[in-house]
């Protein structure tokens, strides 16, 4: 008996119309990010607050280049991650390990009241096991479907959903705890949902039959012409690649091959720039909403935030918890220890979100956590995802390089916003309180570039590629997101500085400008890419 799905007998059974096992990664992968962008949300705030506060009292400057370094590094280990896969472990071992790492980096990160070096020693688990995790678990989705027709980019559309589930989640819950409860709180918090969503996948695995085993020798693969796999964008969104697959294809000359490979260099250079000011994110605009955002909301004010506030979070995690519902209805039976650990992470999170909502609604007052706006990108991403998604599909469909271009406007146009509501704040002013709305446009403006920009740079890599080339393209492209982490982190550092010599307005002006200037010349370039396509689209 033939399987429609890849797997085993059970992940024939469907949810929505996919696989079960679908929605065990999906879980699994929602988990992973809450944890992350939980964490994240709280790195240069926890570094950056005073002792008073149990913080580190560090300098922004030097909050900032750590920041820059780990978002730097996290870039960098999946291109390991995934040959130690590919070669020694097997897709399963590697995400169930990188599980077990990242947990134990975050338990460490809990344990930083104790010495300074649980701090360091977290963070570089966190680094080593995202490497393993990541590049390793959108690999098993795709093999979970035997054709590359529009199930599977349905399916990749269900999984890209759960990634912004957990880190929307991850932000607002472990942003809240760990602001207002605890720095230590909200790293541990962080830790258990990566752990529960290991325990999930391990008890659950079964469910994937042969996908994602121990790789066999190498006669047991397909030949060296034929390339497979589905990658991830520099935020660790996956991509279905639908040109990894290249047999039967006529070779293309060396000119093409050269010419297209130039192309995948331009669209990497342009991409530094984009990710350099986008992941201010975590860093600068963390310390402007922290430090000069009017954060604290009255009367009519703090309500309308508390009912949008709940809204947000309870209606999201009722889809979710219903999805659940049906994935137990179709695997309790088979895999009740991965469905016992799956079905208690949603009665925490519940109770979380609970008692967080009760918690704000006991006062008339409220006072915005710094890590909320954060929120704002995975809720607007969610919103206009599938906007966008008909804009594409429609004639109004332009060129990818024009797409990239105006991507990086739309992110200067946002810093812009931040340049603009800084402008009357004095210089070198340590506090202020601005009003929101500008922490929010700023934050509308970067996902809507990044709805453009984020779907076609891996996309044209994987198209360009010559065959015997993607890894080594894929490489460089993550290299560049490497190298806009690490220069990000530093440029950001100078807030101070430039603050204080010529004021915040000038240091967002840096980052309104530089990809404005970068945007127009990509447009400008369009013709001469797509000549140097061939035929590419």
């Amino acid at each position: 008996m033939e399987f429609k799905f890849g797997g085993s007998e059970y992940n024939q059974r469907t949810v929505l119309g996919h696989p079960s096992g679908l929605f065990v990664l999906f879980f699994t992968e929602m988990w992973e990010r809450f944890s992350y962008y939980g964490m994240r949300a709280l790195l240069v705030l926890f570094l950056t607050a005073s002792i008073m506060e149990n913080g580190w009292a560090w300098e922004r400057q030097d909050a900032l280049i750590l920041y820059g370094w780990y978002i730097g590094l996290v870039y960098i280990t999946p291109i390991f991650g995934g040959l130690i896969a590919d070669k020694f472990l097997g897709y399963r071992r590697a995400v169930v390990l990188g599980a077990l790492i990242m947990t134990l980096g975050h338990a460490s990160m809990a344990l930083e009241g104790f010495t300074n070096i649980f701090f360091y020693l977290g963070l570089l688990l966190l680094i080593l096991g995202n490497g393993l995790f990541k590049p390793n678990i959108s690999s098993i989705v795709g093999q979970l479907y035997k054709t590359d027709d529009k199930e599977k980019d349905a399916g990749y559309t269900i999984f890209y959903m759960g990634i912004n589930a957990g880190a929307f989640l991850g932000i607002l819950l472990c942003g809240y705890i760990g602001e207002k409860v605890g720095w230590h709180w909200g790293f541990g918090l962080a830790g258990i949902f990566m752990f529960i969503g290991m325990l999930q996948f391990y008890y659950a695995q079964k469910i994937f039959g042969e996908i994602g085993l121990k790789p066999k020798k190498k006669d047991d693969y397909v030949d060296d012409h034929t390339v497979k796999g589905e990658v991830e964008d520099s935020k660790g969104k996956p991509i279905l690649d639908d040109n990894f697959e290249k047999t039967n294809k006529p070779e293309p000359s060396p000119k093409v091959k050269k010419d297209r490979v130039i192309v995948i260099l331009v669209f990497a250079f342009f991409t530094i720039f984009f990710w350099w000011a986008f992941e201010q994110a975590g860093g600068s605009m963390t310390i402007f909403a922290a430090d000069y955002t009017d954060r604290d909301l009255l009367g009519s004010q703090a309500v309308t935030f508390k009912i949008i506030n709940a809204v947000i979070t309870v209606i999201p995690l009722l889809v979710i918890t219903w999805v659940l519902l049906m994935l137990f209805k179709q695997t309790f039976g088979r895999y009740a220890k991965s469905n016992f650990f799956l079905g208690s992470s949603f009665v925490i999170i519940w109770g979380i979100v609970i008692w967080m909502l009760y918690n704000e609604f006991q006062v008339d007052t409220a006072e915005v956590p710094a890590s909320w706006f954060s929120v704002l990108n995975s809720l607007f991403i969610i919103l206009f995802a599938p906007v966008f998604s008909k804009i594409w599909e429609s004639r109004f469909n332009p060129s990818g390089p024009v797409k990239f271009g105006i991507g990086l406007i739309l992110l200067g146009v946002g810093f812009a916003s931040l340049a603009y509501g800084a402008f009357g704040i004095p210089q070198g002013a340590e506090t202020a309180a601005v009003s929101m709305i500008w922490l929010i446009l700023a934050y509308f403006f970067h996902t809507i570039g990044e709805l453009c920009v984020s779907p076609v740079g891996l996309s044209y890599v994987s198209k360009l590629s010559p065959p015997k080339l993607v890894g080594l393209m894929f490489g460089i492209w993550f290299l560049a997101n490497f190298i806009a982490g690490i220069l990000g982190g530093y440029t950001g550092g100078y807030i101070d500085s430039i603050s204080e010599q010529y004021g915040l307005s000038v240091f967002f002006l840096i980052f309104t400008l530089i990809p404005i200037f970068m945007g127009l010349l990509m447009v400008a370039i369009n013709k001469f890419l797509i000549k140097k396509m061939h035929g590419i689209r």
